[in-house]
């Protein structure tokens, strides 16, 4: 009888991932299509997304960005969306499973993707409407109207038969974001930008993560099977500096890599549900767990 030791699990996931490698190269071309033909074009006479849509506007960029007058309360770029608090959520953590550790910050990029996917306001709903004058700092709706079947009417984000993009503010079915990567963070480090947190995973059934200097400041990353080992790229999974606050911990205070929504999924991305490589042989699960 073959003996699973960590070192055979280790290979085996290598192998999955060299085999899907294989199968999604072909799939990069596709994965940078415009973004005007995936589902996140919510404006009127898009052609593609029958889901949702409005009659308000035909632009696209416009439900997430602005050029200017941006939330700067979310760290997401430009973002033209108000985003529920932190504390609105419940969480994935060590009530929902007894072997998850690391801290949880409901802080990070996660509450962007949250202001449409958690069904509380209308997915319309900008600080900086399109043309002069649509400036509202608590946000108001385009006052066009909506059409098809996975919104309230509103333009609220709704579940519809097997589809369930609205997660509400319950998110312990869910993957776990606002986490740190590798079971609570990697080991050493300082709290300086540009030296923080380098060191080994805490947990040894995550791969650990790369890591460089990117615009002067310290950046993570877990490399996929695609693309260049050790070069930040869209197909890697992306990790998100954070400062955690931990009581007794030596690493407290030390930027650390988190997982987000957006370290999986690429908003940008044609694939159908957004992820940044397809998830054959469960490519994007083993691209950070060592199984």
């Amino acid at each position: 009888m073959f003996k699973h030791t960590t070192g055979s699990r280790r290979l085996a996931g290598q192998l999955l991932r060299l085999l899907a490698g294989a199968t999604l190269v072909f799939g990069v071309a596709a994965a940078n299509a415009a973004i005007k033909d995936t589902k996140h074009n919510l404006g009127a006479s898009n052609g593609v997304n029958t889901n949702f849509m409005t009659s308000g506007t035909d632009e696209i960029c416009v439900f997430c960005h602005t050029p200017h007058a941006s939330n700067t309360n979310v760290k997401a770029p430009l973002w033209n969306k108000p985003v529920a608090a932190g504390s609105s959520y419940t969480t994935y953590n060590t009530a929902t499973s007894a072997t998850i550790d690391g801290s949880v910050d409901m802080s990070g990029v996660s509450l962007a993707c949250l202001s449409c996917h958690d069904g509380t306001q209308a997915m319309d709903t900008m600080i900086n409407k399109p043309g002069s004058g649509g400036y509202n700092a608590a946000g108001s709706v385009t006052g066009g109207t909506w059409s098809g079947a996975r919104q309230d009417g509103t333009g609220k984000m709704i579940n519809a038969g097997e589809f369930i993009a609205m997660l509400g503010t319950d998110l312990t079915n869910d993957h776990p974001v606002g986490i740190q990567y590798c079971g609570g963070g990697v080991s050493s480090g300082s709290a300086s930008t540009s030296a923080a947190s380098t060191g080994s995973c805490r947990d040894a059934d995550f791969n650990a993560p790369a890591n460089g200097l990117i615009g002067g400041a310290r950046a993570w990353w877990v490399d996929s099977s695609l693309g260049t080992t050790n070069t930040r790229e869209k197909t890697d999974m992306i990790l998100y500096a954070r400062a955690p606050t931990l009581t007794g911990d030596a690493m407290s205070g030390n930027y650390q890599p988190f997982v987000e929504c957006a370290s999986c999924h690429d908003p940008h991305s044609s694939n159908t549900t957004f992820l940044r490589v397809a998830n054959t042989q469960s490519a994007v699960c083993l691209t950070c767990h060592n199984k």
